[in-house]
């Protein structure tokens, strides 16, 4: 399970660093993302990468894991802090997001947001 643990903590290492293709090798190219921001999912490696660059130019988030557990169907819920402030670095939000994850191959293969609260 270190495994697993250190492809999602290296994944959140890269999004918090804007390393963008970093993250995305650690995807698989069919990968299906929730678009937290605009609602809905994205498809694919390109798909998460149009959002992401949109999304950066308009806030800047910042995600920490904080606690990670596997779960009895083989998913992997990770707790993360989430902060993301506007471009004028007005604070949009400050609390705790629960991000649950599929994975294959060491790469992930779909990430959900579900609330804190989720089992």
């Amino acid at each position: 399970m270190d495994d697993e643990h250190e492809i999602l903590r290296g994944a959140y290492r890269d999004f918090n660093a804007r390393n963008l293709d970093a993250v995305l090798a650690r995807m698989t190219k069919d990968v299906e993302w929730p678009n937290g921001w605009e609602g809905g999912f994205v498809y694919g490696q390109d798909g998460v990468r149009d959002y992401w660059t949109r999304q950066w130019a308009a806030l800047d988030p910042h995600v920490e894991p904080v606690e990670i557990h596997k779960l009895e169907d083989g998913r992997f819920a990770v707790k993360v802090h989430q902060v993301v402030h506007d471009r004028e670095h007005n604070l949009l939000f400050d609390g705790f997001v629960r991000h649950v994850y599929r994975l294959r191959g060491g790469l992930i293969v779909r990430m959900d947001i579900e609330p804190t609260d989720a089992k």
